[in-house]
């Protein structure tokens, strides 16, 4: 498993997860709140910059879409945020119509810490570095800034089929 640093350790009571827009506007969910949300089931294949692929990997979670459901922004990109300080970007319009999800189970048990639960954001149809581990909040942006990785030489969008990897 790869990380940009240690492995955060986060509880349940601890964990909440956030959307600033560019109005200032906090949406918040706590870990009980989030999970009182529907819940999604879905099976994707994930796609790694380092050249491994796993397919068919199940994760339940909450769709981004649930989540943007009252958020009123103009703004068409986003900036994950996780625990830990790790940050990507993610054109908003990769989060929705159900591409992208919060996700909290993998193979039917809960996420460990160091596939980045409590919970991650799962963005499968991108390298999985955007599927940001230990996630606690999307703030959006007036225009695409790097992240962590894209700061150090990663492709600002990383499509695995245009093997997007590094600039």
């Amino acid at each position: 498993m790869l990380s940009a640093g240690p492995t955060p350790r986060i509880t349940h009571d601890e964990w909440a997860f956030t959307i600033t827009t560019e109005k200032g506007q906090v949406h918040r969910w706590s870990w009980d709140e989030f999970l009182a949300l529907p819940q999604e089931d879905v099976t994707q294949d994930i796609h790694c910059v380092t050249s491994w692929s796993k397919l068919g990997t199940s994760w339940r979670g909450v769709a981004i879409d649930t989540l943007f459901d009252g958020v009123d922004t103009e703004y068409e990109y986003t900036m994950a945020h996780s625990y830990g300080g790790y940050t990507t970007n993610v054109p908003l319009a990769d989060l929705l119509d159900g591409k992208a999800w919060i996700a909290h189970t993998f193979d039917g048990a809960d996420l460990a810490p160091e596939h980045g639960g409590p919970a991650r954001l799962l963005v499968p149809h991108l390298y999985f570095w955007k599927s940001a581990k230990w996630v606690n909040g999307l703030q959006m942006l007036p225009q695409d800034q790097p992240g962590f990785w894209e700061s150090n030489g990663y492709n600002m969008y990383g499509d695995p089929w245009k093997e997007e990897r590094y600039w």
